[in-house]
């Protein structure tokens, strides 16, 4: 019959002697043993079981951009000896996080930490800080019942400081204050102080000293986790609810799904289903997240783990799933979980045509290490089939295209970022137009709507004046402003999506010098005064350069993106003519000059006639070149607009 290994944790005293139990007949009298002893604080363990409740906690770090998450991340990690620090910071592990020293990816790992003599189970989720990556954040935070929130004691409070932690509060969450850096010469620990105990009202004596640099701190950050974090809360005996919060893929096993179970027990080998896909799979394999995958026989409400199933296709893997039992399904999926919000829609084409469906296999598996990626099909004339994708911001959109290019070896071509349109013709039919390629003649158009949206910007209140004049000029429309606390103020405004996707975040993060929280709700669509603005190479249309923009803006736009695309755009040996065009009407023009070739260099004097008779073969020749010449446009050359002034 089967045998099974068990031992006895009282506290933190672990009996040695192994004591073999006949699995089959005695697994139920062993389950009951450990729902009794964990009254008293006790627990047996089946091959690592599971961890008594009241001794686990959930967290998470929340921060500004660069304020120093991941370092201090690696220092609990070294201080619980979960890891050995050896170069860098070992939870940001992917190439790019390195280069660029921002976190991309939210990075989930348990510790054992031991307080007063007794064992805790401390599950961190390390967090980006960059506004185009808050719907990883908003991921962690719904798997956690705590965070810290760390403050850099150089800088203070900044944007996604305030706009991280409003999304902990709203979750419930208890949010330990740490000032981090305070090693350094210019820190400023007390004034810091002040800022936190303005923006959530807790004591100063609450507030945590730290460096991650040092170490400093870092012992009374574990204590303050283990105190003042609550256990998680739920009913073990209640049918099965775990939360899917991330999911990567593995060439060998398939979709890991990352979750945090709130109700019920879920053992290896059991029938489960997703409650959302309907989708039913065999648990055949779960575990909790170390380093590396570390496998368990079981994980118990409050425990975070991973399930492997087997999985292959990406969309029977959604993040904000419920994962449940099939014999003893739950009534109700978890609900409260946070949808994706795509600010920024841009085309992604494979420079290649026959690479259509690998493109479409790398972002169905990028999407289930990213969520906040969305994408749906669609076609071009100048680049041909590809994939409209919805990116949180443009930091977002250069770092997908970076990961596919490296991690799947897939070149592609990425079109200018917009919006979608309603398009109404003259009999009143409504079309809806996600891209400029897709409008409808000028001469068919009644009227064109663009989505609006309620924008809430939190800053401080002298940058008040430069931010009104930003959002003025992005044909905004002020709806009101208030003062929070001290010299915070929440300005509203009612913008059109189209003008915030493209340089918005750059010019509010300037003119802020990085203090501003941006938000935003849709609004609906209005009519709007909308033309397609379009880019002629030597006189074709090149649909992926196309916009549409505000009648007001067009001329200017028009003549800045003809003088970008020339500087840009390589020198032929024949001319290049660059326009600007509004149907038929040419408004901005400039020319890319050919590379000549000096075919005289030979003559070394005699008659001016044979300089000028290998002058005119010389252009008999470019101009042949010119009618089968073309022109090849850069992968930059599409982001131009971007970089407009």
């Amino acid at each position: 019959m089967g045998r099974r290994m068990f031992f006895l944790d009282i506290g933190n005293l672990k009996i040695s002697r192994l004591c073999y139990i006949n699995y089959i007949y005695n697994y139920k009298f062993i389950l009951y043993l450990c729902t009794l002893l964990r009254q008293y604080g006790c627990c047996i363990y089946n091959d690592k079981l599971s961890f008594p409740m009241d001794k686990i906690r959930n967290f998470c770090i929340i921060a500004h951009i660069d304020h120093g998450k991941s370092t201090l991340a690696d220092r609990l990690l070294e201080t619980t000896k979960t890891i050995n620090i050896t170069e860098g910071q070992m939870l940001d592990n992917m190439d790019l996080e390195k280069e660029r020293g921002i976190t991309i990816k939210s990075h989930a790992i348990q510790m054992e930490y031991i307080h007063n003599g007794e064992k805790y189970i401390l599950n961190l989720i390390d967090t980006p800080g960059h506004v185009d990556f808050s719907y990883e954040v908003s991921r962690s935070i719904a798997a956690c019942e705590g965070a810290l929130l760390v403050v850099d004691a150089t800088q203070g409070v900044q944007a996604q400081t305030i706009s991280n932690l409003y999304m902990a509060v709203d979750q419930g969450l208890e949010i330990i204050p740490v000032i981090n850096k305070c090693d350094m010469i210019n820190a400023m620990p007390e004034e810091v102080k002040d800022e936190i105990v303005d923006l959530i009202g807790c004591d100063r004596e609450d507030i945590i000293e730290a460096s991650g640099k040092t170490g400093m701190g870092v012992e009374e950050i574990l204590k303050a986790v283990v105190e003042r974090i609550p256990a998680p809360v739920g009913d073990e005996e209640a049918p099965l609810q775990a939360l899917i919060f991330d999911s990567v893929f593995n060439s060998f096993r398939g979709i890991i799904a990352y979750f945090k179970i709130t109700n019920g027990v879920l053992r290896k080998g059991d029938k489960v289903k997703f409650f959302n896909t309907g989708k039913e799979y065999d648990a055949d394999e779960i575990g909790v997240l170390k380093m590396e995958l570390s496998p368990r026989q079981e994980l118990r409400t409050g425990d975070v783990g991973y399930i492997i199933s087997g999985i292959k296709t990406s969309k029977e893997v959604k993040v904000g799933d419920t994962i449940t039992h099939i014999a003893r399904p739950c009534s109700a999926a978890i609900s409260g979980f946070e949808e994706v919000k795509p600010m920024v829609f841009a085309g992604v084409y494979p420079i290649e045509a026959e690479d259509y469906e690998d493109l479409r296999a790398s972002l169905e598996k990028l999407q289930l290490n990213d969520a906040s990626l969305t994408f749906t099909p669609e076609s071009s004339a100048a680049l041909g089939f590809g994939f409209r994708c919805g990116f949180l911001g443009l930091l977002h959109m250069e770092i997908v295209q970076e990961r596919l290019d490296r991690e799947f070896d897939m070149s592609v071509i990425t079109t200018v970022p917009n919006v979608s349109y309603m398009v109404y013709d003259k009999q009143g039919t409504a079309k809806e137009v996600h891209n400029p390629g897709g409008m409808p003649d000028q001469t068919l158009i009644d009227h064109i709507e663009e989505p609006y949206i309620n924008a809430s910007i939190i800053t401080r209140a002298e940058y008040i004046g430069p931010i009104m004049t930003l959002c003025l000029s992005k044909r905004g429309e002020l709806l009101k402003q208030e003062f929070i606390t001290g010299n915070r103020v929440d300005i509203r405004f009612l913008l059109p999506l189209g003008e915030i996707v493209i340089d918005f975040y750059d010019k509010l993060k300037s003119i802020s010098k990085g203090y501003a929280s941006f938000d935003y709700h849709p609004a609906g669509f209005r009519t709007s005064k909308l033309i397609k603005l379009d880019i002629l190479l030597n006189g074709e249309p090149v649909d992926a350069l196309s916009t549409l923009t505000h009648v007001d803006n067009a001329y200017g736009l028009g003549r800045q993106m003809c003088e970008k695309l020339r500087d840009l755009i390589p020198r032929q040996q024949f001319d290049i003519a660059l326009q600007a065009a509004i149907g038929t009407k040419i408004i901005a023009r400039e020319t890319i000059k050919q590379v000549r070739k000096d075919v005289t260099a030979k003559c070394y004097g005699g008659d001016v006639s044979r300089k000028r008779k290998l002058l005119e073969k010389q252009k008999k020749g470019k101009k042949r070149m010119k009618q089968i010449g073309n022109v090849e446009v850069p992968q930059k050359a599409f982001l131009a607009v971007l970089k407009l002034d």
